[in-house]
């Protein structure tokens, strides 16, 4: 099933807009390392009970052993669509927001610092039922994070994140960009 987008018939709904993943909402999670069963429900335990995501709705329904993938949903419900019945864009946002640090903080460990440094949101279309996030970076790009902050003072990648609703048309794009250096 192609979930890419049709050419929108308006000029002002002719903007560019990235393609969409393949596969449902978010597509077949990509492979991670071993798993860590108590790490697993500790870390779903804290980021689900974590009071802002408990008060937007936002779950976190999978995530990588590794910690280097993560898949976040938020429905649509009373108290956290606006006044026209959409979902709230700091909620679209915050849905994105903590989990390329965590991603970074957990694969760099803590001889490295990592920061937002950035953030920039776009939306595409109004958000209504629910929406999904996923947030992946490969070990060959921690890998080579980890290089690029052993030889320079710092490193500030810059990753983008997709909310996209059920048919896996994008409602939202987040730009992140990352302070990274050694301690």
């Amino acid at each position: 099933m192609d979930f890419r987008p049709k050419t929108p018939a308006t000029p002002a709904a002719r903007r560019k807009e990235p393609p969409v993943q393949r596969g449902g909402p978010l597509g077949p999670p990509p492979p991670s390392g071993p798993p860590a069963p108590w790490r697993k429900r500790l870390m779903s335990r804290r980021l689900n009970t974590y009071p802002p995501f408990l008060g937007a709705g936002i779950r976190v329904v999978r995530f990588a052993p590794d910690l280097t993938c993560f898949d976040v949903r938020m429905k649509l419900r009373w108290w956290n669509r606006n006044v026209i019945g959409t979902h709230f864009g700091g909620s679209l946002y915050m849905m994105c927001d903590p989990f390329y640090v965590l991603i970074l903080i957990a694969a760099l460990g803590e001889d490295h610092v990592v920061w937002d440094k950035a953030a920039r949101i776009r939306f595409w279309r109004p958000g209504r039922g629910t929406v999904y996030a996923r947030f992946h970076v490969p070990p060959e790009e921690i890998a080579e994070i980890r290089r690029l902050a052993a030889e320079q003072d710092k490193v500030e990648p810059t990753y983008v994140a997709r909310v996209v609703d059920d048919r896996g048309k994008i409602v939202a794009q987040v730009e992140k960009e990352l302070h990274v250096r050694r301690r």
